[in-house]
């Protein structure tokens, strides 16, 4: 008798299947089907676990704000069954070692796959490539590079680097900030900034790295991945570069899609991000974009910070929001309840294309016989509002009070169940 059997589930296509499972695998898609225990997905949409390229796990070095099991724990109640851990820990994910320790702390926690994104540079400095190679060759073998938080702005090094990925089919993924032109920068420039006289942060300082950036990874032949993008002309910028036929990709943030620059005018520190939240005209650009392909998936950019980094003077506050638990439910209202776009494309950008900008294993796959068994059982029919307190360590959550459209009701990890009921399952 197979382990478990998913019952009446909606799947993407509209049909209606028991998805039967045995072990870590999909065995059968049917009617009638049994199993040793049975999960009633009536009314729920069944959906390739989701996959995000972004999150701040902050383990090790910065235990206060978040943990390794805290972050996969947040993840398996967002449907998530694999991260990307930024490389921003202490000490700083840039050699082998490092790496290695983080995948072991993601495959204790038992919640989802962990694969650890390995910095560029050493300690994220921008002076000297990291040990690529040999995070690459390593037991977590490393394939997304990132020295996110700051900017790789030396184009000789951004080079040096995107040539030695293209070794092992690896990806850098950048944080597109020019520094110079965001120096003290507060928020988005613009009038707001003005108004509140707060320095801002320009949109061509994302935008000029961007485009030097798809010109290098096309002269060297490789692949390039933006992080969150912020802005219309940066969605400009990768539509020109798409049609070029330049290998890049683009993520977008769940809160870049819906909140705006005029939240700042609160002082509430949970806005405060980086890179800033921008204009409405920006959202729409970044929504029409998810929309027609443009922008490939949503990532989170789950950034966790203790209490005393967000409660205080807008000027000392820490840059960043948390948001596994509310990303699916944002590409829901986004994709879905606007009529815009299907569960087809839902699927893309939450879990296969990242999983394939990441060439990530058993990840990312369409649920069907033979398929590792990572899904998420989405609940679109139910509104909840966002609470304070949630499974991550930190409440710096933007959405916090804000009534949410859909969740995910149950998720499972490579056959086992990791949230039943929008409850965690101990593992």
């Amino acid at each position: 008798m197979p382990d478990l059997v998913i019952k009446n589930a909606t799947l993407i296509d509209g049909s209606i299947a028991d998805v039967q499972i045995s072990g870590s695998e999909i065995v059968a898609l049917g009617a009638n089907l049994p199993g040793t225990r049975e999960i009633d997905a009536t009314g729920l949409v069944a959906l390739p676990g989701f996959v995000d390229l972004h999150t701040h796990l902050r383990e090790p070095g910065f235990e206060q704000s978040e943990t390794v099991l805290t972050g996969t724990q947040s993840a398996a109640l967002g449907g998530y069954t694999a991260v990307h851990a930024m490389a921003n820990t202490s000490p700083v994910a840039d050699t082998a070692g490092v790496v290695e320790q983080v995948m072991a702390l993601g495959q204790e926690a038992g919640y989802c796959d962990v694969f650890p994104i390995g910095a560029v540079t050493v300690g994220l400095a921008g002076e000297h490539l990291a040990e690529l190679g040999a995070m690459a060759h390593s037991k977590a073998k490393v394939r997304v590079f990132s020295d996110d938080g700051n900017c790789v702005s030396d184009p000789l090094i951004m080079r040096r680097a995107l040539e030695y990925v293209k070794t092992f089919d690896g990806v850098i993924a950048q944080h597109a900030q020019d520094p110079r032109l965001t120096v003290a920068a507060q928020m988005n420039e613009g009038i707001v900034s003005a108004d509140l006289g707060l320095a801002g942060w320009p949109a061509v300082a994302e935008e000029s790295i961007i485009a030097r950036d798809v010109l290098l990874a096309e002269h060297v032949g490789s692949r390039i991945h933006v992080c969150h993008l912020s802005t219309k002309g940066s969605v400009d910028i990768i539509r020109w570069a798409k049609a070029r036929g330049i290998n890049v990709t683009a993520e977008v943030t769940p809160h870049h899609l819906v909140l705006t620059e005029d939240l700042v005018r609160s002082y509430d520190a949970r806005y405060k991000v980086n890179p800033p939240l921008r204009t409405a005209e920006d959202v729409a650009a970044l929504r029409d974009a998810l929309i027609d392909g443009t922008i490939d998936i949503v990532a989170t950019d789950h950034a966790p910070h203790p209490t005393e980094a967000k409660d205080c003077e807008w000027a000392a506050a820490a840059n960043g929001m948390i948001g596994l638990e509310a990303a699916a439910s944002i590409a829901y209202e986004v994709l879905i309840a606007s009529g815009k776009s299907d569960w087809s494309r839902f699927a893309e950008v939450m879990s296969l294309n990242p999983a394939k900008i990441a060439r990530d294993s058993g990840q990312g796959q369409s649920l069907q016989v033979g398929s590792v068994a990572n899904i998420a059982l989405f609940d679109p029919k139910t509104k909840r509002p966002m609470p304070l307190v949630t499974a991550s360590k930190s409440t710096n959550n933007p959405y916090t009070g804000r009534e949410l459209l859909g969740a995910v009701k149950h998720t499972v990890y490579r056959g086992k169940t990791t949230v039943e009921n929008y409850e965690l399952v101990v593992q």
